[in-house]
């Protein structure tokens, strides 16, 4: 992938339900599956001698940022 190219979130594809308490749910097979990518993505930034933990880091955080949108918007 090219700097040039947008990278689109995992998480992208999770299901939000909003739950009668009106929190933000997520169901848990949606979560494995987000865990399953971020573990893949690091195995990927291992293989890369320009990335560290650091890079691994980012990718998590890329993630969490995009969920914590999407519950927002979910429950206004």
């Amino acid at each position: 992938m090219s700097d040039n190219e947008d990278v689109q979130p995992a998480s992208r594809h999770l299901s939000i339900a909003t739950a009668s308490d009106g929190q933000a749910y997520v169901l848990a097979s949606d979560i494995v599956t987000l865990l399953r990518a971020i573990a893949d993505s690091c195995r990927n930034l291992a293989d890369e001698p320009e990335c560290d933990l650091r890079s691994a880091a980012g990718a998590i955080d890329y993630e969490a940022d995009n969920i914590d949108c999407m519950a927002i918007e979910r429950t206004r």
